[in-house]
């Protein structure tokens, strides 16, 4: 994979600087007119405006702040590569270089408001600058993993009619193994220093391209951005959010979950084919006049994680849970994180074990929240509250969060339910506005007056939300209702268990029973397996309620995921049950 090598980099394009300039200088304005205006809206103390658009009442509002003199010396953008290359952008050249990219995209594309971009890309600069052309030329971003197979992109082209695909010398031959079925696409966009017959070299066409372009008009609830979900149950369906659901919706969750200012850097490691970069990397960053910060890492690898924290001055980290117990398992305790101060997690439920062992190791808290694809924070451990290590913390506004019946209706504090959202009388302007082209689908999302978030659950009573599963998760046996995530969180102590997952099997006298596909830790995998699975057994009954522990046991060298490395438990369940099938 090529990413930004400096000698073909024209200066007048990427602004690149030491790492030794002074952040942090100036504390002026940590609660920005911008952030507190936008907020206002979420928390229902004003209206939301009829027109909005990200970049232009958001960024370019930063830049004048900038220019001005009212925001700290933080740049508004920096990457760094595995190679110790390095960009940084403010608001300023952000603006330009993306204005630039508005007329590569309107002018040499052929591109018109309203039509549709596939982004498949590494994290390298480009795709911020793309985000953020986009919003300016009214064209809507569809982002995916380079994880994609020649299958998966000739899906989303298809699904999402795109006439455009911008992508990397890397996974251009698979776009181009699958042109004969991809009948909407126009033109294709290369990042990278080499050429392809056939495609537009973006580098080139921004060396000439006229940084005048006039950010359209756009109204709150116009189509902006669509991402594919992870697809754990079946097909990805395509979330469409508006201007406003994400421009506006994450003013509460930067400034509360994330806790960020204008001094502050954030890192936020997700891969840009998943929304959390949107969540992270793109909106609740950029809407508090933060920095964000960007590492290409082409692997996820502890040491250098560690190593990237340790040499910058990151105040803000988010990674997901897989990633922090990676971390912690390498051990952190040597490292020294002089500017950090704040860290979060989302995507997959935190253990406990976990939470613990990163405060025992760097003094710092995770802040889990959770929230989906379709929504921004749902609810979150949020700055200066109480942590109940294993709870999502509690609803952020303006979602009114509750725990509902098949019927949808709320039940007792301490019940298992869906977690929900209401929606009615009115609906949060920050919930995503439909799945595109697939109104049944939508239209299943609602139950009475909520939106069903498809995760189980209960509110404790102080209001904070515990995770239980996903609704197609939760195991019956003998007729208790069994959680995967209690059983995977007690399993996940064990120091034999480096990854599990948990999912129901059939059992001719309880119908079903719990099964734990365990992937083993390094120093275990030789230890005697029928030994190892009573060890396991006994642990999970003394952690847990015994009934929960695992009548059945699988050792696996790795366990199915999605592209956004989210586990698939429901095929690892439809081959458990498809045995039965076979008999």
């Amino acid at each position: 994979m090529r990413t930004f090598l400096k000698s073909w980099i024209p200066q007048c394009l990427w602004i690149l600087r030491s790492p030794s300039r002074t952040f942090h200088g100036n504390n002026r304005l940590l609660t920005s007119p911008i952030v507190s205006y936008y907020e206002s809206i979420n928390q229902g103390e004003r209206e939301l405006p009829e027109y909005f658009n990200f970049a232009s009442d958001v960024l370019d509002k930063w830049t004048q702040l900038e220019k001005s003199g009212k925001k700290p010396a933080n740049p508004a953008f920096w990457w760094v590569s595995d190679k110790g290359e390095e960009v940084k952008w403010s608001f300023e050249e952000l603006g330009s270089l993306s204005r630039k990219a508005a007329n590569v995209l309107s002018e040499a594309c052929g591109l018109r408001r309203g039509d549709r971009v596939v982004a498949i890309l590494p994290r390298v600069p480009e795709w911020w600058l793309l985000n953020v052309a986009c919003m300016r030329a009214g064209i809507v971003f569809f982002p995916g993993t380079t994880l994609l197979t020649a299958k998966d992109i000739l899906y989303r082209l298809q699904a999402s009619k795109a006439k455009c695909i911008v992508t990397n010398e890397t996974l251009a031959p698979a776009v181009e193994s699958v042109l004969p079925g991809s009948q909407f696409l126009k033109s294709k966009l290369l990042v990278g220093q080499g050429r392809r017959d056939g495609w537009l070299n973006l580098q080139e066409l921004l060396a000439v391209a006229s940084a005048d372009q006039i950010c359209i008009k756009t109204r709150s609830h116009d189509p902006m951005l669509v991402y594919f979900t992870s697809g754990t149950t079946g097909f990805p369906k395509m979330v469409l959010h508006s201007y406003s659901s994400y421009g506006i919706g994450f003013a509460t969750t930067g400034r509360y979950w994330l806790d960020l200012t204008p001094s502050d850097i954030m890192w936020n490691t997700s891969d840009t084919g998943w929304a959390k970069s949107a969540y992270g990397s793109v909106f609740s960053p950029w809407i508090c006049g933060a920095c964000v910060f960007v590492h290409s890492m082409p692997q996820f690898l502890p040491e250098v994680i560690a190593e990237t924290l340790s040499r910058y001055p990151i105040t803000t980290f988010c990674t997901p849970p897989i990633a922090f117990r990676m971390l912690v398992q390498h051990d952190v305790s040597s490292y020294k994180f002089p500017s950090l101060k704040h860290c979060v997690t989302g995507g997959e439920a935190l253990n406990p074990e976990v939470f613990s062992k990163w405060k025992i190791q760097t003094g710092l808290d995770i802040h889990e929240g959770y929230g989906q694809s379709e929504t921004v924070a749902i609810c979150a451990n949020l700055k200066g509250m109480k942590i109940k290590p294993g709870s999502l913390g509690k609803p952020v506004p303006p979602y009114d969060v509750q725990i509902v019946d098949d019927h949808g209706a709320v039940v007792p504090k301490g019940e298992e339910g869906t977690i929900a959202i209401r929606v009615k009388p009115t609906r949060p302007f920050c919930l995503f506005s439909e799945y595109l082209d697939n109104p049944e689908k939508t239209a299943a999302t609602i139950c009475g007056d909520f939106y069903l978030t498809g995760d189980r659950g209960f509110m404790d009573e102080e209001g904070y939300i515990w995770f239980v599963g996903r609704a197609d998760d939760i195991i019956n046996s003998a007729g208790y209702r069994i959680g995967p995530f209690e059983v995977e969180s007690a399993l996940i102590e064990h120091p034999a268990v480096a990854e599990v997952a948990v999912v129901s099997s059939p059992d001719p006298e309880r119908g079903e029973v719990v099964k734990a596909f365990i992937v083993l830790a390094p120093a275990f995998a030789s230890h005697d397996q029928k030994k190892l699975t009573l060890e396991l057994q006994q642990h999970v009954k003394k952690v847990t309620a015994p009934y929960k522990y695992p009548r059945k046991m699988e050792f696996v060298q790795d366990l199915p995921k999605t592209v956004t490395g989210k586990i698939q438990r429901n095929v690892l369940r439809s081959k458990e049950w498809a045995k039965v099938k076979k008999v």
